[in-house]
C-alpha cells in the first residue's frame, strides 16, 4: 500500500510544472486589451495553414522579450520563453521552440511588405480608440541607433529601403553606421503615434518637413490632434510655409539675426535680477508666416550658462591674446604696412580690444659695434605695440543671449492657447518623446539585438521597438488612471506613495 501511494504521488507530482511570469502578464494583458496580435493578423494576409505561429503572435512574442528587460537577443527568444507560460501569453498551442529566430525573422519580412510605417499607424489609432485618448498635442522628434556591420552603406539608395551609412551620432559613435527612428508621441503620455525608420545621413530639417508635409493632415483626422511640437529643426522657412495647415510650436535657432536681436532689446526688462522665470510675447512675420515669439528668461538656464560662456570667453579671448602677441614681434619695413596689419587685426577682434595701440620705430645700423654719436640710423623698423583687454559688454551680451531663448507658434489666438500653455507644452511635455528614446536604447531593452540579416528587417524590428513604447506608455496610462479612480497609492522608489508610478517599477 505504501508503495502504491508513492507511486501515485510521483505520477500525480509529474503532471504539474512551474513558469515564471513575473510581469508578463501585465504585458500580455495589455497587448490583448489593444487587440494589436488579432489586428496585425486581420491586416497582414497569411496563410495559416503553413504557419504555426502567426505573424501577430510573432510581434507579441517580441514584445514580450522587449519588455521582459532580459537583454536576450532575438535569436535566443527560445531560452527566453523556456520557463514561461507560452500559450497563456501568447496563444494555445505555441511552444517555446516554435518562437525561433526563423519564426521571427520571416516575420519580421512579412511586416516590411506590408510597410512597417503603415502597420504602426494603424495600431496606434486602435490603441488610441480603446484607450478613449485624445490627443491635444504630439511631439516630433528623432534619434539614431548604431548598428555593427556595412550593410547597404555603400550601395545606391533604394526606394522603400533605408540606407544604413554613417551620419551624425547622436550616440557619440561616428565610426559606426546608423540608421534614424523619428517618432511623433503624444505629449501627455508619450504614446507614440507615429514611426518611421530613415537612413543614418539623412537631416531632421529635411525628415521633419518631408513627414508633417505628408501626414499632417492625417494626423488631424486619425487622431484628432491640433498641435505638433518639435525642436529648433522644425523651424526653417520652407517648411513653416508649408505645414500650415495643423497649428505648430517650435524652438527658433539661435543662427537666425533677428533671435538675437530681439533677445537683446528684451532681455534686460526680462532679466532685472530676478530669480523667477519671466516672460513676453510679440507679433513676427518669419518665412511669409505671421506667427507669436515668446521670449523667454530663465534663472535656472542662466546659472548654467555662466559656465559654459566663461570658459568660451577664456577660450576667445586667450586665442586673441596670443595672435596680438604674435603680430607685436613682427618687424615691417613702413609705417603703412605696420598700421594695416594692426587694422586688419582688429577687424577680427569679438571678445577684446586693443588700448594704446601705437607703433613704435627701431633704428638700426648696417656697421658693427657703437655707433659715432649724432649719427642717424642707416635704416628703421616698425612696430606694434599696446596693451590687450577683454570686453565686459561682449561677455554679458553672450551670457544674456544663452540665458533666453524663443518659441514660436502659429496660433496668434491667446485665447485658443496661452503663452505659458505654450511653454509647458514645449518645456515639459517634449520629455516625454526623449524619455521614449531613453526607453528604446536601454541596455536591458531589445535595442542591442540591432544585428539582422538585412535593412529591411531591421526596419520591421523598429516598428516593432516602438510597439514595444506604445504597450509600455498605454499599461503605464492604465496603471494611472485606477489608481486615481480609486484614489488608491503605489510605493514608488523612495517609499513614499504615489499615484502615478512609471510601469517600469510596478
Amino acid at each position: 500500500m505504501a508503495n502504491q501511494i508513492n507511486a501515485d504521488s510521483m505520477e500525480s507530482s509529474s503532471s504539474y510544472t512551474s513558469k515564471t511570469i513575473d510581469h508578463l502578464g501585465l504585458v500580455a494583458g495589455m497587448c490583448d486589451e489593444l487587440g494589436l496580435s488579432n489586428l496585425i493578423d486581420k491586416l497582414i494576409p497569411q496563410d495559416m495553414a503553413k504557419r504555426t505561429v502567426s505573424v501577430g503572435q510573432a510581434v507579441k512574442a517580441m514584445i514580450l522579450n522587449g519588455l521582459g528587460f532580459a537583454n536576450r537577443a532575438l535569436y535566443l527568444s527560445p531560452i527566453f520563453f523556456k520557463d514561461k507560460p507560452t500559450e497563456r501569453l501568447i496563444g494555445p498551442g505555441i511552444q517555446p521552440e516554435h518562437i525561433n529566430d526563423d519564426i521571427l525573422g520571416r516575420a519580421l519580412d512579412t511586416i516590411f511588405d506590408y510597410d512597417p510605417s503603415k502597420l504602426f499607424l494603424q495600431c496606434a489609432i486602435k490603441a488610441m480608440n480603446i484607450l478613449k485618448f485624445n490627443p491635444h498635442c504630439a511631439h516630433l522628434d528623432s534619434t539614431s541607433f548604431h548598428t555593427n556591420g556595412k550593410y547597404n552603406s555603400h550601395e545606391e539608395e533604394q526606394e522603400g529601403v533605408i540606407r544604413i551609412t554613417k551620419g551624425y551620432s547622436r550616440d557619440h559613435r561616428p565610426d559606426l553606421n546608423q540608421l534614424i527612428l523619428q517618432l511623433i508621441c503624444e505629449g501627455r503620455t508619450g504614446i507614440p503615434l507615429m514611426m518611421e525608420t530613415m537612413s543614418g545621413n539623412k537631416s531632421d530639417k529635411e525628415n521633419f518637413r518631408k513627414t508633417l508635409k505628408t501626414h499632417a493632415e492625417q494626423l488631424k483626422t486619425d487622431f484628432s490632434l491640433e498641435y505638433i511640437v518639435a525642436d529648433s529643426a522644425l523651424y526653417v522657412a520652407e517648411t513653416l510655409k508649408e505645414i500650415s495647415k495643423i497649428w505648430w510650436i517650435s524652438r527658433v535657432p539661435e543662427t537666425i539675426n533677428l533671435t538675437n536681436d530681439i533677445i537683446d532689446a528684451l532681455a534686460p526688462d526680462l532679466i532685472m535680477q530676478t530669480e523667477e522665470p519671466k516672460f513676453c510675447s510679440l507679433g513676427v512675420v518669419y518665412g511669409d508666416v505671421k506667427q507669436r515669439w515668446i521670449v523667454i528668461y530663465s534663472p535656472k538656464v542662466n546659472q548654467r550658462a555662466q559656465k559654459s560662456v566663461n570658459k568660451k570667453i577664456f577660450d576667445i579671448t586667450s586665442k586673441e591674446q596670443k595672435s596680438f602677441y604674435s603680430i607685436c614681434k613682427q618687424s615691417f619695413a613702413c609705417e603703412a604696412d605696420a598700421r594695416q596689419v594692426a587694422k586688419k587685426f582688429t577687424e577680427t577682434l569679438q571678445g577684446t580690444t586693443i588700448n594704446d595701440m601705437q607703433i613704435t620705430t627701431i633704428g638700426y645700423f648696417n656697421r658693427k659695434g657703437r655707433p659715432i654719436q649724432d649719427r642717424q640710423p642707416d635704416y628703421y623698423t616698425y612696430h606694434i605695440t599696446g596693451t590687450i583687454a577683454s570686453i565686459i559688454s561682449y561677455r554679458n551680451n553672450m551670457l544674456r543671449r544663452k540665458s533666453c531663448f524663443i518659441i514660436a507658434t502659429n496660433q496668434l489666438d491667446y485665447s485658443a492657447i496661452t503663452d505659458s500653455e505654450v511653454i509647458e507644452i514645449y518645456t515639459k511635455d517634449q520629455q516625454k518623446v526623449e524619455r521614449g528614446f531613453r526607453f528604446l536604447k536601454d541596455p536591458m531593452f531589445v535595442a542591442s539585438t540591432l544585428f539582422l540579416k538585412s535593412p529591411k528587417r531591421i526596419m520591421a524590428l523598429m516598428m516593432v521597438m516602438t510597439l514595444c513604447l506604445l504597450v509600455y506608455s498605454a499599461l503605464e496610462l492604465r496603471i494611472r488612471r485606477v489608481l486615481q479612480e480609486n484614489k488608491a497609492t503605489f510605493v514608488d522608489q523612495k517609499g513614499k506613495p504615489t499615484s502615478k508610478p512609471t510601469a517600469r517599477w510596478v
